[in-house]
């Protein structure tokens, strides 16, 4: 009977150390997220209350760390370091995301895709195929989101390809997609980085850059290029990626809320950002910046250009197969809308 008491005493107290050792506590996965993004913007708030619902959903046992601004370096390093799982998951841009998936800059095609609505169709029909190469390539993808338009800004109206040809166009050397494809269609092309665009604009090195009309307004650029074309060059698209490594750790119990929180963040940043770049174009023509609108004519004389080298562009540069099926959607599109009218 001593025995049996000393036993079940024995069992007892070994009980209760386990129970308060941190080997037997609730397990914390921890996810780190890089972004390039600044905090200070509806894609770094976003990300903020994505890791606050991330925890509030696993009872704290995902936390996610988020690195802002950069800090982890630019898109090839965090690549690198989302392969060798030092960071666990990533804001990319379609640069980004097409060194994981190069069908992704297909979506990125100079002209093709005209405006919100054919995007819509686009994305609707591609994500699923664009998401299952991305997994072939290690990665699960968390959320899209769409980050407005590329625009032309130029020194001096714009409203032809003949009057963008005749200026020195500067885009970044980490585009070599949009800059190959620029030059193929005979555009003269001097690359320069986002924070040396003033520079090259103020020297004479540049005449006009395609960019986002957010970042004009961030970095003044339209305080020299004070010409925005309306025409819309390109959809600049945005994703998070988590490598599968990460994913497997988080308990399946989990996954679906997860999901739905990121496509809720989705929704969340397409609305912010649409809103952004409407106060931005609204913000700069208040100082100064001249929207240039071509005549129907004009306009048909981008995608009629563009169309001349689709030979060069599509396999060299862009996906064929992929280019294919956005064509096929968009001609689908265009015919549906015509009968609609």
């Amino acid at each position: 009977m001593q025995k049996r008491r000393v036993v079940l005493h024995f069992v007892l107290v070994l009980a209760l150390i386990f129970s308060v050792s941190p080997l037997f506590a609730q397990r914390k996965i921890t996810i780190k997220l890089a972004s390039l993004v600044p905090e200070n913007t509806p894609w770094g708030a976003a990300i903020n209350r994505l890791a606050t619902q991330w925890s509030e959903a696993t009872n704290g046992e995902v936390e996610l760390i988020v690195y802002h601004n950069g800090v982890a370096g630019d898109e090839a390093e965090v690549l690198r370091k989302l392969n060798l799982n030092q960071i666990q998951a990533a804001i990319f841009t379609s640069i980004g995301l097409n060194s994981v998936a190069s069908e992704v800059m297909t979506v990125s095609y100079p002209f093709l895709i005209r405006d919100d609505a054919e995007l819509d169709a686009v994305l609707s029909r591609i994500k699923p195929e664009l998401e299952t190469k991305i997994q072939q390539g290690g990665f699960v993808t968390l959320a899209w989101a769409r980050a407005g338009w590329i625009k032309v800004f130029s020194r001096s109206p714009v409203l032809t390809p003949s009057d963008l040809k005749r200026q020195k166009l500067g885009t970044s050397p980490d585009e070599l997609e949009m800059l190959q494809a620029f030059k193929t269609m005979g555009y003269q092309m001097v690359p320069t980085y986002l924070n040396d665009i003033l520079v090259g604009l103020n020297g004479g090195m540049i005449d006009a850059v395609y960019q986002s009309p957010v970042a004009v307004a961030g970095y003044q650029i339209f305080g020299i290029a004070k010409n925005m074309l309306s025409v819309n060059v390109a959809p600049f698209m945005g994703g998070i990626l988590m490598n599968n490594t990460a994913w497997r750790r988080i308990p399946d119990k989990y996954k679906s809320r997860l999901m739905a929180i990121c496509k809720q963040m989705e929704t969340d940043i397409e609305n912010s950002i649409a809103s952004l770049e409407v106060e931005a174009i609204s913000t700069m023509s208040k100082y100064g910046l001249v929207t240039n609108q071509p005549s129907p004519q004009q306009m048909q004389e981008w995608y009629t250009d563009t169309a001349k080298y689709e030979n060069s562009l599509v396999g060299p540069i862009f996906n064929r197969e992929f280019y294919r099926k956005i064509n096929a959607i968009l001609l689908e599109y265009r015919a549906a809308a015509a009968r609609g009218r």
